[in-house]
């Protein structure tokens, strides 16, 4: 008896990009049931290859077999009538819909004129329960957390019948809890018949989720890996080509003069709930600061307070003894803070611009950047072009549009950026967010450089891993107050763990 032919089969799939050869000659195969992982540095050509899958990109050469038949893929409704669904990092949602909303849009069911609402909705309702992702399909967009959100993406490519699922770095936004959530869908789906392809920078979810690996390096296949004889380390290599230092490297922090100090400081969300309230912490020149909790418990509130995003409403932020609360970004700015935010897209960038220009963000008015009023283009495309080197940024064209870009790389920008500016304070919120093995470990190091070279640095992660790594202090924040404060001696796993679930020492 012959066995059933793969779901999915690339064969010598090739796509080329003015001066860069993105997919060169890729083969993989995914087969029913299967969870295959997709790893690879940032450029090394993987979204690129799932484009092509989804029929965003047409490829130049080789061809896509689904089931055994080779197909053409124009756009994504060929894609999705071949059974292909895909979740992208960046969630494809309109907030001021409902859930059954977003799940009809571009595939509505109507009778009569009149949209089946009631149909879509009991549809919804049944592929929820069968798959285990609970979501109300009453619910509005705007008022469900992210977790949620990324169900809403996943019902929406099971409602179009899909059993190919694509899954772009679905974990970057997740908190621990809700990946592990994600990860018994996952099971879930593919008892059931479903092969996903799982792309993801964390070895760890990858060698925990996937039944086989492929790794991509500068757009070419350079392996594949069994994730049962397969580690951390071995993965990491294979990516990069190199040995990888998982570990941070660091002398013992030598702080120096307060840089940063918080007392008593309340902020508002945008529900005009405290999100901060009443924290007190201080940061100073030659150390780590990180901020550990859940997302959600009021970092994202107080980063924005502190680099002028969001008001204060009540308490002190000093910055070197001056009063901050009613300062503006540029002036926060200008006093020598980088701020790297959370939230690349929507607060890093301005995704129509240059590389150059995103490069000269906050100092494009300053000299050499401009004089007597005027942009000096060469003194910025010098600029731009160390950075791009120097933190090997993907294509490594300056004048290239960063919307153009990868996620990894357009965070590298900012990073570059920033971490160039920062010579008192750094504020950095998720700094690795999306971001493959070696430029993590690259920008550790940077931001272990910004320490010893005399820095103060307010390092906010959702990583737990990172903020253990890279702190000299832990404070662990939860519903708005930081509960403790630990030497990085006393911080371990199970009791920074145990205070971001609101457990403070001595309690059970």
């Amino acid at each position: 008896m012959t066995s059933p032919p793969p779901v999915l089969e690339v064969r010598n799939i090739t796509k080329r990009f003015p001066g860069v050869l993105a997919n060169d000659r890729i083969n993989l195969t995914l087969r029913k049931g299967q969870v295959l992982g997709l790893l690879g540095e940032n450029g090394a050509g993987k979204s690129t290859l799932m484009n092509l899958i989804y029929g965003l990109y047409q490829p130049d050469e080789g061809e896509i077999v689904v089931n055994g038949r080779p197909i053409t893929i124009h756009d994504p409704r060929d894609a999705i009538k071949a059974g292909i669904g895909m979740v992208h990092q960046h969630f494809q949602l309109v907030d001021v819909l409902t859930v059954t909303e977003n799940v009809m849009l571009g595939n509505e069911e109507a009778q009569l004129g009149f949209l089946q609402r009631a149909v879509a909705r009991q549809k919804i309702r049944t592929i929820s329960q069968e798959y285990g992702l609970d979501v109300d399909p009453d619910a509005l967009v705007c008022d469900l957390p992210v977790g949620l959100q990324q169900r809403v993406e996943i019902i929406k490519t099971l409602y179009r019948r899909a059993d190919i699922l694509i899954l772009d770095e679905p974990t970057a936004v997740l908190t621990p809890q809700e990946a592990e959530g994600l990860f018994k869908i996952m099971r879930s789906l593919t008892a059931r018949g479903v092969s996903i392809i799982f792309i993801s920078h964390k070895l760890k979810e990858v060698l925990e989720i996937c039944d086989d690996v492929v790794v991509l390096r500068r757009g070419k296949v350079a392996g594949q890996a069994d994730p049962k004889q397969s580690t951390q380390q071995s993965l990491a290599s294979l990516m990069v080509g190199r040995e990888v230092l998982l570990e941070v490297e660091k002398k013992p922090a030598q702080p120096g003069e307060v840089i940063l100090q918080v007392r008593d400081l309340v902020v508002e969300d945008e529900r005009g709930v405290y999100a901060v309230d009443g924290v007190t912490l201080e940061v100073r020149s030659g150390e780590i600061l990180g901020i550990a909790g859940v997302q959600g418990n009021g970092q994202t509130e107080l980063v924005e307070a502190l680099t002028g995003l969001r008001p204060i409403l009540g308490g002190e932020a000093l910055l070197l003894g001056q009063d901050i609360r009613r300062a503006t970004p540029r002036t926060i700015a200008e006093l020598g803070v980088g701020h790297i935010p959370e939230d690349r897209q929507k607060m890093g960038l301005v995704k129509p611009l240059m590389v150059m220009q995103n490069m000269v963000l906050n100092t494009y008015h300053h000299p050499p950047f401009a004089r007597y009023g005027l942009i000096q283009t060469e003194a910025i495309e010098a600029h731009a072009q160390r950075l791009v080197e120097q933190y090997d940024v993907r294509p490594p064209n300056i004048h290239n549009r960063i919307g153009g870009l990868s996620g990894g790389n357009q965070q590298k920008v900012i990073v570059a950026r920033e971490l160039d500016h920062a010579h008192k304070l750094l504020i950095a919120s998720q700094p690795t967010r999306g971001l493959d093995v070696g430029s993590i470990e690259f920008i550790h190091k940077q931001i272990v450089r910004m320490r010893d070279e005399g820095a103060a640095v307010l390092l906010v992660s959702s990583e737990l891993d990172e903020i253990l790594s890279l702190s000299d202090r832990v404070a662990v924040m939860f519903d708005g107050h930081i509960i403790d404060v630990l030497p990085i001696e006393r911080a371990d796993r199970e009791t920074v763990g145990l205070r971001m679930a609101g457990i403070k020492e001595g309690q059970s």
